[in-house]
């Protein structure tokens, strides 16, 4: 057996179930249990794995507002500002970004009076100089991820 592309298919296989065992891994991809084990570690040590987390449908627990917020901020307040956003625990998505704003964040609320509460508490900042929410209507993706490109020759 060659472990050419084993790390891009024991990836693609975690995509596929994040929960399956070592033991199915290697059955699935030939090899042994420790051959994977030891690709996995190698693949978590290197950052490329970050953890093994469940995929949560935040409807279903009653926050059924996502909003886009943009905002642009002092300039030397950026690194403070992310900081800030991602210490707000409804917030599951924060970019530095290029153009018009400088900060796009994702959050999910119960609803538009839970959005609005967090959106006063942002204009409260005097380091945020301006602001704007989009709500979401429909999530035609998210939390998607892209199975890696084997080269099989």
């Amino acid at each position: 057996m060659t472990y050419e592309n084993l790390d891009a298919k024991l990836i693609n296989a975690l995509l596929g179930d994040g929960r399956a065992s070592l033991r199915s891994l290697a059955d699935d991809l030939d090899v042994s249990v420790t051959t994977v084990s030891n690709h996995l570690k190698d693949l978590e040590d290197a950052g490329v794995i970050n953890g093994y987390t469940p995929i949560v449908d935040y409807d279903e627990l009653g926050y059924d507002v996502t909003a886009v917020l943009q905002l642009k901020v002092e300039g030397n307040s950026l690194p403070d500002i992310t900081d800030r956003m991602r210490a707000h625990k409804q917030m599951v998505s924060v970019y530095e970004v290029t153009g018009d704003y400088d900060i796009f964040a994702v959050g999910k609320f119960r609803d538009t009076d839970d959005m609005n509460n967090l959106i006063k508490t942002l204009l409260g900042d005097a380091d945020i100089k301006e602001s704007s929410t989009s709500v979401v209507l429909n999530a035609a993706a998210e939390h998607e991820q892209f199975e890696l490109d084997i080269n099989e020759e």
